[in-house]
């Protein structure tokens, strides 16, 4: 193509992707990637593919890459204006957000309609500062996919003037008995109990019992039991 060599097209077309993603990425704005939406995920992942491809094909006019890329970034621009402008359009492009935990409470059906099981539940809580699950009272999983979590009353994290004002209690990890309807063995070993001590304090006859329990988490301090539902009832 004119007459120049693959090799410097390769470094021409290199340099072009990359100023052109450059300016189509100040254009978008900002956003960490906790915040991507799945729109702006799809379309920066898009966006690279095309200019990857572009760096490395000397056979089709570089323009043509250009040209999709104006396309993406043109559709892109085009969903973030209709969101800020129509809030039913924004909700079902990018999504609303999805109450997990609600008064104490695991929403199983919720959970399914995110994809989330509860040890990613867990695990998100955790990334929070919140281990124990009971001192949560409202969890909302944002289309960011980001966890917003509201404490119970009291049971905050732990900040400097806490310490300040009087000794906080030794922290401690809560047990996870059963999770997703399985039980822990390595829970119970820890514990130094059997599966016959667990159904006992939970009143199970039947292991298919088992199928409708989301969570059960044991506190070996207070010797209480926290189970979460499918059908939403103790």
């Amino acid at each position: 193509m004119f007459g120049i060599q693959p090799i410097y097209w390769v470094l021409i077309n290199s340099v072009v992707a990359f100023v052109y993603l450059f300016v189509i990425s100040k254009i978008l704005g900002k956003k960490q990637i906790a915040q991507l939406e799945f729109i702006d995920y799809a379309v920066g992942i898009s966006l690279g593919s095309i200019a990857a491809e572009m760096a490395i094909n000397t056979e089709t006019p570089f323009y043509f890459f250009l040209i999709a890329m104006t396309i993406f970034f043109g559709l892109a621009f085009a969903v973030a204006l209709i969101g800020r402008k129509s809030t039913w359009l924004k909700r079902i492009i990018k999504g609303k957000p999805t109450v997990l935990i609600y008064d104490g409470k695991i929403i199983y059906e919720n959970l399914k309609k995110t994809k989330i099981d509860v040890n990613d539940l867990l695990s998100m809580l955790r990334e929070k500062d919140y281990f124990d699950i009971s001192a949560v009272a409202y969890a909302v999983f944002e289309p960011s996919g980001e966890l917003s979590v509201l404490p119970v009353g009291g049971q905050r994290p732990v900040v400097a003037s806490d310490i300040a004002e009087s000794k906080p209690e030794r922290a401690s990890l809560t047990n996870v008995l059963i999770a997703d309807g399985a039980v822990s063995q390595s829970g119970l070993s820890e514990l130094q109990k059997d599966e016959q001590w667990l159904f006992d304090r939970l009143g199970i006859t039947d292991k298919s019992a088992l199928k409708d329990i989301i969570l059960a988490v044991y506190d070996d301090k207070t010797d209480k039991f926290n189970v979460h539902k499918k059908s939403g009832t103790d």
